[in-house]
């Protein structure tokens, strides 16, 4: 994830430090996944994260962490992720939403195939000086 995403102004006094280590959490979502480290996935999040999924919820960092062991060792084995940011939106000078979009590669994939395309909204939040998910999102993109 290292396109420059569009910005928006909401008033928010943010320093570039901070707006670099915003949109860096969904590169560190992709680099764990990558070594498919389920603890290092859920780590990304605040305690009290929550991950939506299509046809899956979980809430908090150790059912992310559980499910995400599973999904590495079923559905998502030797998968990748990727993505680009589209957007970061500032709505304090803590908490920051980006927008992505991107997918899931299969084995050997070099693209995303359009059936696991999908766009994602990251609310990420700063806690203890560190930039935190507080909450995970994503849909089926559309072909448009």
């Amino acid at each position: 994830m290292t396109a420059a995403p569009s910005t928006t102004d909401t008033g928010a006094t943010v320093s570039d430090a901070d707006r670099a280590a915003a949109v860096a959490v969904p590169g560190r979502i992709v680099a764990a996944w990558a070594d498919h480290d389920a603890a290092a996935f859920a780590r990304n999040f605040t305690p009290e994260g929550s991950m939506i999924l299509p046809g899956f919820y979980r809430d908090g960092r150790q059912q992310i962490e559980e499910f995400m062991a599973a999904a590495f060792q079923g559905p998502f084995k030797g998968t990748r992720v990727t993505g680009t940011p589209l957007a970061l939106k500032f709505l304090r000078p803590d908490v920051a939403l980006v927008i992505t979009q991107g997918g899931i590669l299969a084995p050997g994939e070099t693209e995303v195939a359009d059936e696991r395309a999908i766009r994602a909204t990251w609310v990420i939040s700063k806690e203890n000086g560190e930039w935190l998910l507080a909450a995970y999102q994503n849909s089926p993109r559309d072909s448009a």
